[in-house]
């Protein structure tokens, strides 16, 4: 069987061209989360799965969960489900942000925080992100206490960890070598 991400790309390049073409690249950006959160759902998971329970019973699940859609949007659901490719929509929508980020200049940026940080202190901390790695951020802050000070960023591939777990970690290293 092919890799879920192989059977993903078309179906992300898909999605991608139909809102650029529509300029709703927010709007396919919440209905593929959405469409995604509802495909990991273990109990729709296993009615995808089962040979019993029609595409279109797959189909009206996935279109209560996920409520208003365009046209456009109903279309590409009814084009992954009646494939059968339900299990792809996380991937999917992954593939679709890559794109969009891609075409916008932007960048997905994971940002761990010993404590909740205030807007100001992410927008400051954003802008020297955006300023070093030349590139337009869409942060996301999540917190971890075992961090216990600063904050760890992760962009792509990148990562700049400026925590003091991690400070200690390189002191401890010097000083035991």
């Amino acid at each position: 069987m092919a890799e879920i991400s192989t059977i993903a790309r078309p179906y992300a390049l898909a999605a991608f061209d139909v809102a650029k073409v529509e300029a709703e690249f927010p709007a396919w950006s919440v209905f593929l989360n959405d469409a995604a959160s509802v495909a990991l759902q273990s109990d729709v998971r296993a009615l995808s799965a089962n040979p019993r329970v029609s595409q279109e019973q797959v189909l009206s699940i996935f279109e209560s969960a996920v409520g208003k859609m365009s046209a456009s949007m109903r279309n590409f659901l009814v084009a992954v489900v009646s494939q059968g490719r339900a299990d792809a929509l996380p991937e999917i929508s992954a593939a679709f942000n890559l794109h969009r980020n891609k075409f916008e200049g932007a960048a997905d940026a994971v940002i761990t925080a010993a404590f909740p940080m205030s807007d100001s202190e992410l927008s400051d901390l954003t802008a020297a992100l955006e300023k070093k790695l030349s590139v337009k951020l869409k942060p996301v802050v999540v917190v971890d206490a075992s961090l216990i000070g600063g904050f760890c960023a992760k962009v792509g591939d990148e990562v700049l960890d400026m925590s003091v777990r991690a400070k200690l970690e390189r002191m401890k290293v010097a000083l035991t070598a």
